[in-house]
């Protein structure tokens, strides 16, 4: 050993010395003067510290290590150690203090009692030589002593965490010396990696050092020792911290064609690569922080500079033999890759993927891949990919819009041989193939493509409204437009639930709610796609039997809700029968208006609790990516926690719901204000009310009379709206003045704590004047026994004396100063008491107490004394 050789007596006696005297007895709640344990402790830490037989020190380290790992109060009662020229001995006592840091779970005592690691770690690091001399350790030659030393750290961290930051930020070179732990042999290297793990968890200052001191060079030449997404669960734990975005594309490059090199490790490897992928595309917090928003474009323009799409494609789109997890987290990162940020827009957008012969749009080979995985979330990665490339890129959602129309050979072409075909023509075979094969999954997932298409972009919107097809009868040479098509299919997907509606299937069919997203997308804000859809009278019955039919479910009836509700709010057509009224006037009479916003409050409802079963993007970890390796289980866990199946709650986003939110609040404003501006409408009589032909007078008076009656049922439930909206407002004002009454309540408490308070002051001060009043009358009775004493002088004899009467006039008159200093004092803290209590007597009038009957009775007891005594005396 050189001269650095430091005692470690210093190092430990005080924490030691203070767990020894008192800290067991105060924790577990009693004051015996010792225990076994403390006997025991005290006698090993005696035999190390004292002892002069090596032998015998390193027995009783020993001793003391195992009763230090398996006794809590041998925990609270550790102490010294000795000199550090004994490795053996310096062994023992660093996994001794290990040992003292880690807690021992037991299942007795009560769940609140302190752990005496954690009192042992808070005592061992609130001295920063402490840490110091466990970092001076590191330097030791011994392989143990440094792998102790770390362990010890890391045990000091966990439970000091804040503590142990600071006190190596203080230290010189501190960082440094862990650093250099990276360099150590794999087992320190690795408890190091921990440590630092640890160390640089929400400490800038440190993760600034830990950047300068070349942290990235070190971890990527251990990922590059490792070999790279082929290395072991090292490279794992090293990809949970930002490595630099060379070191990432190295890890994500794969052979093309590896089919069968894809183990469990290097999918967990490369799933921890895109885990940091998409950390860094997310920008490390929510959208809308302009910080946040700025790292989140550095960093896709500085990944996408890497050629990081291709390495993603590849991964995704094209290793269709590569397990699904990463399939879908690589179809993730492309989203995040390309969110809006027009240069990598651009550049997915012109991308190809695929082999000669076989290339094609790296687009149209997503979309084959949302029509054809049988896995619901690879298609709602995929569907992501989409979603963020149409989301604030009009120039995009044109390109793809553009591309929708009939393919020459659509009509004999095979469902699904679809690569040589543009990417619009799959989207629509799949829309509208679904009414030849009863393929309603192929349907519902271009819908909602579609809806990303045509979502905010009235130009794309009128676009695909001016597609016509072929009616199933084409020989009449008649077509129909692609949103009646739409409905159409809604229809059947409608009766192939119905039909399965007794199959026993526990989740709910997304297929029908898609395809009604896609509806309201469309509707909202084109009133020309509104006029489309109520061409046929039977478009509107059929959404309205969705809405009102118990047969389908809480989701599929709300949807159907804001579907109506678009064809009023957005209704720009004044032909009869197809204006805003009539569509109000059928949901008035065919579903009701209480029953129709009844509606919106279920998908509400259906919503939060979907949204309340959600969680927070996880931090990937061994297990949990581990468990990512077969999505099938994941989702039948899902399923199994209930009855909404998963894509519905991946695909309503909190945005389309506040989005919906909005919406409700409009419909509600509008169907009132069109109910209440039908009084001054010009009458129109309904061809039903007319009499028919045969029909006798009686049987169409009755018929009239129904039709009335059931026309004020529905004018009284506006009516009723309005009043529930009056009965809401008065519910509200009672509240607040429920509220304000309990605040008077509150305060008139609060008042009479203090007169109480008060008065007990005037009283205490009305006994000090009357303690001042004896005192004052005790001064008056010395004097009348000095002036006896004086004149019993005088009568003794002729000796010269002192002229008594001056001294007693002079002590009566320094007397009558200090008493007359003392009562002024006092009638001041009187007027003040008096004022306050004056004060408080009127709050207490306010608020209707009796001021008398509380004053009655207060200083009856406490008089002042009688003067005409004291004159008595001084006129004697």
């Amino acid at each position: 050993m050189d001269s650095r050789s430091i005692n470690l007596r210093g190092f430990a006696g005080n924490a030691g010395k203070n767990i020894m005297q008192g800290i067991g007895g105060f924790v577990f709640g009693n004051e015996r003067s010792e225990s076994k344990e403390d006997s025991y402790v005290e006698r090993f830490l005696d035999r190390i510290s004292n002892g002069t037989i090596s032998d015998d020190r390193r027995s009783a380290m020993t001793e003391l290590q195992s009763l230090v790992a398996e006794s809590r109060s041998a925990q609270m009662s550790f102490g010294a150690m000795e000199d550090r020229e004994d490795v053996e001995l310096v062994r023992g006592a660093l996994e001794t203090f290990v040992s003292a840091l880690t807690p021992i779970e037991t299942s007795q005592g009560p769940k609140t009692e302190v752990q005496p690691a954690s009192v042992n770690s808070d005592l061992l690091s609130r001295e920063t030589e402490n840490i110091s001399l466990l970092l001076s350790l590191l330097s030791e030659e011994d392989f143990y002593v440094r792998y102790y030393t770390i362990q010890l750290l890391t045990a000091l961290l966990t439970n000091s965490l804040k503590r142990l930051q600071e006190a190596i930020l203080l230290i010189p070179r501190g960082i440094t010396v862990l650093m250099d732990m990276l360099m150590d042999r794999e087992v320190i290297r690795n408890e190091a990696l921990l440590l630092l793990t640890y160390l640089t968890r929400d400490a800038e200052e440190i993760q600034k050092i830990v950047v300068f001191e070349g942290v990235f060079e070190k971890i990527f030449s251990i990922i590059r020792e490792e070999g790279y997404s082929d290395g072991g669960v090292v490279v794992q734990m090293l990809l949970k911290e930002t490595i630099g975005f060379d070191p990432l594309i190295a890890i994500l490059k794969i052979r093309r064609g590896s089919a069968f090199n894809f183990t469990q490790q290097k999918t967990v490897n490369l799933l921890g690569a895109l885990d940091t992928v998409e950390l860094l595309l997310m920008g490390g917090g929510s959208s809308g922080e302009p910080g946040k928003d700025a790292n989140k474009t550095t960093n896709q323009t500085a990944l996408a500079q890497k050629n990081i799409l291709d390495h993603l494609l590849l991964l995704g789109v094209e290793s269709q033999w590569a397990p699904v997890a990463l399939r879908c987290m690589a179809l993730r990162c492309i989203g995040n890759l390309v969110l809006r940020n027009p240069q990598n827009l651009d550049s997915l957008a012109s991308k190809q993927v695929g082999e000669d012969p076989h290339v094609q749009p790296a687009l149209s080979a997503i979309f084959s891949i949302i029509l054809r995985t049988s896995v619901a979330q690879e298609f709602v990665a995929a569907d992501y990919v989409f979603k963020c490339f149409c989301e604030k890129n009009p120039g995009g959602q044109a390109l793809l819009a553009s591309t929708i129309a009939p393919h020459p050979n659509q009509a004999h072409a095979t469902f699904g041989a679809t690569t040589d075909m543009p990417f619009g023509s799959i989207l629509l075979q799949a829309l509208v193939s679904s009414d030849d094969n009863g393929d309603m999954e192929a349907c519902c997932r271009a819908s909602s493509v579609l809806s990303h298409i045509i979502k905010d972009n009235l130009q794309c919107k009128d676009r695909v409204l001016q597609i016509q097809l072929e009616t199933p009868a084409p020989s009449l040479g008649r077509t129909e437009p692609l949103l009646h098509r739409i409905v159409t299919c809604l229809s059947i997907a409608a009766s192939a639930e119905g039909e399965n509606g007794q199959s026993g299937q526990p989740e709910e069919s997304y297929i029908q709610p898609v395809i009604l997203r896609l509806l309201i997308v469309w509707l909202v804000d084109c009133a020309n796609a509104v006029d489309c859809l109520l061409e046929s009278a039977v478009h509107l019955n059929y959404i309205i039997e969705l809405a009102s039919s118990k047969r389908y479910s809480a989701c599929v009836r709300g949807l159907a809700a804001v579907v109506l509700g678009a064809c009023v709010l957005y209704n720009a057509s004044r032909e009869k029968g197809r204006d805003a009224f009539a569509v109000a006037d059928a949901i008035s009479q065919k579903i009701g208006l209480s029953t129709y916003f009844l509606r919106f409050d279920e998908l509400r409802k259906r919503f939060a609790h979907s949204s309340s079963g959600q969680q927070n993007r996880k931090q990937l970890s061994r297990s949990s990516a581990n468990s990512m390796s077969d999505f099938q289980e994941i989702e039948e866990e899902e399923i199994n926690k209930g009855d909404q199946h998963p894509v519905l709650s991946e695909i309503f986003d909190s945005h389309f719901v506040c989005f919906l939110s909005k919406l409700e609040t409009d419909f509600r404003d509008n169907i009132m204000d069109i109910f209440s501006r039908t009084k001054t409408a010009t009458a129109i009589i309904p061809a039903e009310l007319e009499q028919k032909n045969g029909e006798v007078d009686g049987e169409y008076i009755k018929r009239l009379k129904s039709f009335v009656e059931k026309q004020c049922n529905e004018m009284q439930k506006p009516s009723s709206g309005r009043e529930r909206v009056q009965i809401e407002s008065l519910r509200q004002e009672l509240e607040g003045a429920t509220q304000r009454i309990e605040a008077l309540r509150a305060e008139h408490t609060q008042i009479e704590a203090e007169a109480s308070n008060q008065r007990n002051l005037a009283a205490k001060l009305e006994s000090d004047l009357k303690s001042l009043s004896d005192a004052y009358n005790s001064l008056e009775q010395a004097n009348f026994r000095l002036d006896s004493e004086v004149k019993a002088l005088r009568q003794g004899g002729s000796a010269p004396y002192p002229d008594v009467e001056a001294i007693k006039a002079e002590a009566k008159e320094e007397a009558e100063k200090e008493s007359e200093a003392e009562l002024n004092d006092l009638l001041v803290c009187l007027g003040q008491e008096q004022s306050k209590v004056e004060k408080l007597s009127t709050r207490l009038a306010e608020l209707g107490e009796d001021v008398d009957t509380l004053l009655q009775g207060i200083g009856d007891d406490t008089a002042l004394p009688d003067d005409d005594d004291d004159e008595d005396e001084d006129d004697e």
